[in-house]
């Protein structure tokens, strides 16, 4: 018997789309966060997050950002699709009025500044550049959950300020290519088992 492929089918032939899916690796797509200010982002700061963007893509991870067409959520965004990738926007309000267009699925939470908890606890790994109150709150957040965070071209005082509360080690990197090293060494260790 021949089975039709395509979403009429999804719901009689479970098992086999199971199977295509692990063999595809869809299942186990890695979500990278990118969190850093939105309006008041530097230029280089939107730069370093568009290649972010284009380097988490590249790499086959799926990106999350805050979704919002400003500043680092966007350029990363931007990035991102420009290497083929998939974008997850967490958007604050309750509609997609200042979404990014880069943003492939849109999250309406209605949920404001209380989104960055979504943000936090739905990515493996997140990266931030640049800093204002929003990033550092969802910097404090992903050290409350241990989330593994990957602070890019910060501030000595910011790191310090940081690293002293948290006992989680918080990585630190010089640029964008020395953030992703760190990210894929933390992934492996993600796909051996430890630190979820």
């Amino acid at each position: 018997m021949i089975k039709a492929e395509g979403p009429a089918t999804l719901g009689r032939d479970r098992p086999a789309l199971n199977r295509r899916m692990l063999e595809r690796n869809t299942m186990s797509a890695l979500i990278a966060g990118v969190m850093g200010p939105g309006k008041t982002a530097t230029e280089e700061e939107v730069r370093s997050a568009y290649e972010l963007g284009k380097r988490i893509a590249q790499l086959g991870w799926i990106l999350l950002t805050g979704g919002r067409k400003y500043g680092v959520m966007d350029a990363a965004g931007r990035g991102a699709k420009a290497s083929g990738g998939t974008v997850v926007g967490i958007l604050p309000g309750a509609d997609t009025r200042e979404m990014s267009d880069s943003v492939d699925i849109p999250i309406a939470t209605g949920m404001l500044d209380a989104r960055n908890s979504i943000n936090v606890l739905s990515s493996r790994i997140l990266f931030f550049i640049g800093m204002n109150p929003g990033t550092a709150s969802e910097l404090a957040l992903a050290l409350k959950y241990g989330r593994p965070a990957i602070l890019i071209s910060q501030k000595e005082d910011i790191i310090r300020a940081f690293q002293s509360m948290s006992p989680k080690k918080i990585e630190i990197a010089a640029d964008v290519s020395s953030s992703i090293e760190i990210a894929r060494r933390i992934a492996g260790s993600l796909d051996s088992g430890s630190n979820r």
